[in-house]
């Protein structure tokens, strides 16, 4: 099974610590590189960001349920 993830980020597979980092200093920035689509007055509101994809349908609770447990495990908060 294809990850969407890793095919929003041009379909390789990428350094995963490099991508977190990324995340982690600029989530708004790192997000517009993909191909989800979140308003602008969000961008500085990860969690208004993250319920926009779900809600939105653009990620699923199940995608989502899998990033989080993935984050929880490499000790992300």
């Amino acid at each position: 099974m294809a990850n969407p993830f890793f095919n929003a980020m041009g379909g390789n597979q990428p350094n995963m610590m490099q991508m977190v980092q990324q995340l982690k200093a600029n989530p708004a920035q790192f997000l517009m590189q993909t191909k989800y689509k979140i308003p602008q007055n969000m961008m500085n509101d990860p969690n208004a960001m993250v319920n926009y994809l779900v809600s939105s349908g653009q990620v699923s609770q199940e995608a989502y349920n899998r990033v989080y447990n993935m984050a929880r495990q490499f000790g992300s908060k």
